[in-house]
């Protein structure tokens, strides 16, 4: 049984950091690509982060430079530090997950499985 679970959102002020985490389960997390997503009201969801179990990762420009994925396959958990928050990055964000080769990690639709969300607020 898939599971991914996401943890870390909460409300902060514009400028502070968030530690996001996705703990998977139920597949062969090192045959995946991990991705992070966001989804604003009214907007479409975006990409925002992928990463390989070899380590490549890849953020978007909206986040470079903010944003870091990482993943601990020990733990078969991927996280995404935020840091210099905007207002703009609130949105609900969203793990997912696709094999590698088997289509790419940005883009939404091509994901087989997802977490249900957690919430970043920033004021």
């Amino acid at each position: 049984h898939v599971q991914l679970v996401e943890s870390g959102g909460g409300s902060v002020q514009a400028g502070g950091s968030l530690r996001l985490s996705c703990s998977a389960s139920g597949f062969t997390y090192s045959s995946y690509c991990m991705g992070w997503f966001r989804q604003a009201p009214g907007k479409e969801r975006e990409w925002v982060a992928h990463i390989i179990s070899d380590g490549r990762p890849a953020v978007a420009d909206s986040v470079k430079g903010r944003f870091t994925i990482s993943s601990d396959d020990a733990e078969n958990t991927v996280y995404l530090q935020m840091s210099s928050l905007k207002p703009e990055d609130s949105a609900m964000y969203y793990c997912a997950a696709i094999p590698v080769g088997h289509g790419r990690c940005t883009h939404d639709r091509a994901m087989d499985y997802w977490g249900k969300g957690t919430q970043v607020t920033v004021s």
